[in-house]
């Protein structure tokens, strides 16, 4: 968008003209000038036009995008037990680099949430634990991901309780427990 052809517009009457932006930020800029003083000279105000531009361009071309598929390895910073109801969310950190193409697009120790997806607190169903995260922190914002579901561990099952799909005993995940999650989707922040 930024890179559209510029139109032509005179400043007033006997001066020459100026380049109008195609860039709806910069029009907006150039339409308020009650705002803008009016001994400024016209170059500066193109000068802090393309600045304020080129500002908001280069913070886009920034943005990361983590393809769908990619494997995040992570380390639990809290404990989590098969008795926490569903829903519940947990906090984790990513255990190593994730990198693309030799570019680092998130450094270990980048906190990462989550939500129990499944576990054995509803007595009506009792499921095995499974995990899923929700959200990378990433610049101070949480951006949100799709992960697949985890089950950090296998807690004992007998012959009946298999029949009805129900488990046997607590799983704690301690803190430090290291899991690889997927993403299901695409991740741009």
């Amino acid at each position: 968008m930024i890179n559209q052809p510029m139109q032509t517009t005179p400043l007033a009457t006997g001066e020459p003209p100026y380049k109008t932006p195609r860039c709806p930020f910069c029009l907006l800029v150039l339409e308020t000038e009650n705002i803008i003083q009016p001994n400024m000279i016209p170059h500066k105000l193109i000068t802090l036009v393309g600045i304020t531009c080129a500002s908001v361009a280069s913070s886009s071309l920034n943005a990361a995008t983590i393809p769908a598929g990619t494997a995040l390895t992570v380390s639990t910073a809290s404990s989590i037990s098969s008795q926490d109801p569903v829903g519940r969310s947990f906090a984790a950190q990513i255990d190593q680099n994730v990198t693309l193409k030799g570019t680092v697009l998130l450094k270990a120790a980048t906190k990462v949430f989550g939500k129990i997806h499944s576990s054995r607190a509803n007595p009506r169903k009792s499921e095995p634990l499974s995990l899923e995260l929700t959200s990378i922190s990433v610049n101070g914002r949480n951006v949100p991901i799709k992960t697949n579901s985890v089950q950090p561990g296998i807690p004992t099952v007998t012959a009946r309780q298999a029949r009805y799909g129900h488990t046997a005993g607590t799983l704690t995940v301690t803190p430090g427990t290291k899991m690889q999650f997927q993403l299901q989707q695409a991740a741009t922040f």
